[in-house]
């Protein structure tokens, strides 16, 4: 999703806002909570995409042949773990 200039400058300016309540010192410890969840969500992200692909396709043993079989099996926990990858519930 791109971000528009006016959305931007909004997320700018209330990030601003919000630096100057903190010490610099503890600032780091929001940044390092965020980057964190941005990993998490990204890694999720990037597994589910693998394993709808994988469950997707016929030719793959991980095939699923209907849509119910499909989100079952993409909420499935044990196939994020297997690679060490938080679960993200919707």
């Amino acid at each position: 999703m791109a971000l528009t200039t006016d959305q931007l400058k909004k997320y700018w300016d209330t990030a601003n806002i919000l630096r100057k309540n903190l010490d610099a010192a503890e600032y780091k410890h929001i940044v390092l909570g965020l980057v964190f969840l941005k990993y998490v969500s990204d890694s999720f992200a990037e597994r589910r995409d693998e394993l709808s692909a994988a469950f997707s396709d016929p030719k793959s043993d991980r095939y699923k042949p209907d849509a119910k079989r499909l989100k079952a099996a993409l909420d499935d926990r044990n196939y994020y773990k297997e690679v060490n990858v938080f679960w993200v519930p919707e």
